[in-house]
């Protein structure tokens, strides 16, 4: 069973002797912005913290001025090591988590290992200063921290595809969701893996500012303002093996002949045509279509139905009619109609 430590968020009852937001004690200007704290850690994953500055240092008003003041901190203010080959020496230290408006902690690389000790004591104890009503998002395996805290029980969430089986494992009390590229649960929010945290991010400009303000933010990192789908697009499926299934037969129908008694008979290449009335002219294949859905790269074709639906659609406008002359391979002729005049 996890240890689970409970931070309290989005209540009143917050303890006095507390930093007060926004009280002066040097961290953040004070200047009106948006306040952005992102909480570092060992092993922080580089891109995932560059994401946060460059998305919110981005955003400006109409005249030009910046709408959110970004502030990188740790447990422990000092050198903090990274993914990459370099550290990043980081000034301020868990106080200005008790400033902030947002709170964003990306992902580590320490998440990634399969372990279930619960946070460490001066992990614990920074998150401890967060205010009530103060929003915190996670980026990637951050996710496993707000868990780790209480903040997600009850509520729904994501992270890497790579790491949700063990996430779901060891907090089973998080609603989790797959199949998404970042959840907002009431102020609490996750993003999925790496970019994901870029849809993130443009998530909450959007919400403060606008979607003026946060597509011009996508527009000059050279993304899209919104992105459709999930990551479950991502998530690694085996390759079947071609000798053994493949829809190739059914892809390949130019190419191959129907042989046999029946129009439906197997489908076999030309210069290897069954005998008449053999097994393997009579034999009917299975259908490739759960096939075609299971193999990387292909997709059925819905060209017919789409075709047939735009004739369905034109004939109920009024605007053309089609004739199909019998048999297979049927012409279609389309002549406009003349609208009965109204009685």
């Amino acid at each position: 069973m996890t240890s689970i430590m409970t931070v309290r968020h989005g209540h009143d009852d917050w303890p006095d002797g507390q930093h007060v937001r926004g009280s002066g004690h040097g961290c953040f200007a004070g200047d009106g912005r948006h306040r952005v704290a992102v909480l570092a850690r060992n092993e922080m994953l580089s891109f995932e913290l560059s994401i946060v500055h460059r998305l919110f240092g981005q955003a400006r008003s109409a005249a030009g001025a910046a709408l959110y003041e970004v502030m990188t901190c740790a447990p422990e203010p000092g050198e903090i090591r990274t993914d990459a080959d370099f550290t990043v020496t980081v000034a301020h230290g868990p106080e200005a988590l008790a400033e902030a408006d947002t709170v964003v902690v990306p992902g580590s690389r320490v998440d990634f290992e399969p372990r279930s000790e619960p946070l460490e004591p001066s992990l614990t104890a920074a998150l401890a200063r967060i205010q009530p009503g103060t929003r915190i998002a996670s980026i990637c395996t951050g996710s496993f921290v707000l868990a780790a805290a209480g903040l997600l029980t009850g509520r729904r969430a994501t992270t890497h595809w790579r790491s949700s089986a063990r996430f779901q494992e060891r907090f089973p009390d998080v609603i989790f969701d797959l199949d998404v590229l970042y959840t907002d649960d009431d102020g609490v929010l996750t993003s999925a893996g790496a970019a994901s945290g870029i849809d993130l991010c443009l998530h909450m400009i959007r919400i403060d500012h606008g979607a003026a303000v946060a597509n011009e933010v996508a527009r000059g990192s050279v993304v899209p303002p919104h992105r459709e789908g999930g990551q479950a697009r991502y998530v690694q499926r085996p390759m079947p093996d071609p000798k053994i299934s493949s829809t190739s037969k059914a892809r390949d129908g130019p190419s191959r002949i129907c042989t046999g008694p029946s129009r439906c008979g197997n489908w076999q290449p030309r210069n290897q045509q069954a005998a008449p009335h053999s097994a393997a002219a009579t034999e009917r294949p299975a259908s490739p279509r759960p096939r075609i859905r299971d193999e990387p790269g292909t997709r059925p074709s819905g060209a017919g139905r789409v075709t047939g639906l735009r004739r369905r659609l034109h004939r109920r406008a009024g605007e053309i009619r089609t004739q199909h002359s019998p048999g297979r391979g049927a012409r279609v002729a389309r002549r406009p109609v003349a609208r009965r005049p109204s009685r």
